[in-house]
């Protein structure tokens, strides 16, 4: 009889060594140790999120009797962008279905499409294997967006978390190093003027974005990552009502942001570009930055809705492949920006001799003339600048 293997998800790991406790010097060996997945994690986080690949394109709807069909399954968050945090196991899941034919259809039909994959899992648990035990987060939102569930290994009693989104395919074919046509984004603003909620359906640009990215920097993105788990989230337990903290995502774009303003070094000093981001978001409150890659200011429609996006009360982070998505809009920015100033009077911001580490000479905002929509700004080497920002 075959003896079935279970899926590994990792020992309990030892304790963090304290960031705050680490010398500046020291920070590339910190998150080499501490914050690096090791290539045993990684091939087990694959193995888990290749069972779940399999059943959402080939038997998720299978013998459902609906017309749905998956066109697609898009690896998204830290996982698929390469910037993942040692023996975190958090998995997000782009689904494309083949029923959604714009960002209408995708509003009205979420709902119906979560519960049809909800169904198919519950229906279909042998499938994943005998080791895997399935557990199905309930969501408090009567329109939910995302389908939350847990894989948890009985033999090794560890567990990895999935977020599955549906998702419009409004880019269809994307082709490495071309800007999406600017009637996908037009018809984006037309849905959903004021918010990121399309977001999960430009998720390939949003990992292209980062997964591009020289690996140290990648590094500073973990480092930046880690701090906020460790040091800012339990600022939640100052948040009052509908309050929120800016999310992570928001701080990764500034640590992409402070090293392309930075010099774009490879082997930059990880201590200075650690305290270029702690520099920024203590700096929140003028910052205004935006990635003219996706998107710009060539079509004067979108040119128009671009620069009414960045007229709007600071912070604005905007999303590089989403112009709706204002990252971190309305967030406590300033209980962030407490804690940057906290860390940076600590070890990890403090060399050897005591004095402090100094942070790159980056603006938080760069003066951007009238008529950009219609003029290219080109950098210095003629080549379009991926970080512009514009004076409120």
């Amino acid at each position: 009889m075959k003896v079935r293997q279970p899926l590994l998800f990792g020992s309990s790991p030892p304790p963090v060594m304290w960031l705050y406790q680490t010398a500046a010097e020291e920070l590339d060996t910190f998150i080499s140790n501490e914050l690096q997945p090791n290539r045993v994690f990684k091939t087990q986080i694959s193995t888990a999120i290749h069972r779940i690949f399999l059943f959402l394109t080939q038997n998720c709807f299978r013998n459902s009797g609906s017309a749905m069909r998956v066109l697609k399954v898009v690896k998204a968050g830290s996982s698929g962008k390469g910037t993942a945090l040692k023996d975190i196991s958090d998995v997000d899941l782009v689904v494309f279905v083949s029923s959604i034919t714009d960002f209408w259809s995708l509003k009205a039909e979420r709902k119906k499409i979560i519960a049809e994959i909800q169904t198919r899992l519950e229906e279909c648990r042998w499938s994943l294997g005998e080791d895997l035990v399935l557990s199905i987060k309930k969501t408090k939102w009567e329109n939910p967006r995302v389908l939350t569930f847990t894989l948890t290994s009985n033999t090794m009693d560890e567990h990895i978390d999935f977020d599955v989104l549906p998702a419009f395919d409004a880019l269809g074919q994307l082709y490495r190093g071309y800007k999406p046509d600017p009637e996908v984004y037009i018809k984006l603003t037309e849905s959903d003027p004021e918010g990121s909620e399309f977001s999960p359906c430009f998720t390939e640009l949003q990992r292209n974005f980062v997964m591009a990215l020289p690996t140290k920097l990648k590094s500073l993105i973990r480092l930046v990552k880690h701090w906020y788990k460790q040091y800012v989230l339990p600022y939640k337990k100052k948040l009052v009502g509908r309050e929120s903290l800016p999310p992570q995502y928001a701080l990764e774009l500034l640590s992409v942001y402070a090293w392309e303003r930075g010099g774009r070094d490879p082997a930059f000093n990880m201590a200075e570009g650690f305290r270029t981001v702690l520099e920024l978001i203590q700096q929140h409150k003028q910052l205004c930055v935006y990635w003219a890659i996706n998107y710009g200011f060539e079509n004067e429609t979108l040119g128009r809705y671009l620069e009414s996006q960045l007229c709007k009360s600071r912070p604005i982070v905007l999303d590089p492949a989403d112009p709706t998505g204002i990252v971190g809009q309305g967030s406590r920015w300033d209980l962030v920006a407490q804690e940057a100033e906290r860390c940076c009077a600590q070890q990890c911001c403090r060399k050897r001799n005591g004095s402090a580490v100094q942070p790159w000479n980056v603006p938080v905002r760069a003066g951007l003339p009238a008529m950009a929509r219609r003029v290219k700004q080109p950098s210095p080497l003629g080549v379009p600048s991926r970080a512009l920002e514009r004076v409120g």
